[in-house]
């Protein structure tokens, strides 16, 4: 049924804020933006008036790392609730990266929150190898991951 994963939708709070964030911080490829402001939408949405601006970056030009789909709602303000990696939601969102530690520099010197420094791991007895992973938050405190192979 499924061939893949089209691309990865966050809410956001202040879209020229995330644009600038996952393009100049993450570095993030910008696409381009869309207006959605029609009956469609507010059929896709399930709301009266969901009119929402939504851009789109992209790490890759791989079908293997789908685009980042960033939504601003116009005409209200999503609810936010605290992110957390302990309840039912989409955990978080991982990027691959080849350098972690220059990466995880980076996002310190431009004031990114970070859970932790990065951390170290081997599954390979369960045959996914050695990596090194590090969570850290968007402007809206949205949870995301950048883990670097080992291999």
């Amino acid at each position: 049924m499924v061939k893949e994963i089209y691309h990865v939708g966050l809410v956001v709070s202040d879209l020229d804020r995330s644009v600038s964030f996952y393009r100049d911080v993450l570095g993030l490829e910008y696409k381009g933006e869309i207006l959605m402001d029609n009956e469609a939408t507010n059929k896709l949405f399930n709301r009266e008036n969901a009119r929402c601006r939504v851009a789109y970056l992209n790490g890759s030009s791989s079908l293997m790392a789908p685009p980042v789909e960033l939504i601003q709602f116009l005409d209200f303000d999503p609810k936010q609730d605290k992110a957390s990696l302990f309840k039912t939601s989409i955990a978080e969102l991982c990027f691959r990266v080849d350098d972690i530690d220059k990466v995880y520099k980076h996002l310190v010197s431009n004031g990114v929150e970070c859970l932790s420094e990065p951390q170290s791991f081997d599954f390979t007895s369960s045959g996914f190898g050695r990596s090194k992973a590090i969570y850290f938050k968007d402007p809206d405190g949205i949870i995301l991951e950048l883990m670097e192979s080992l291999d």
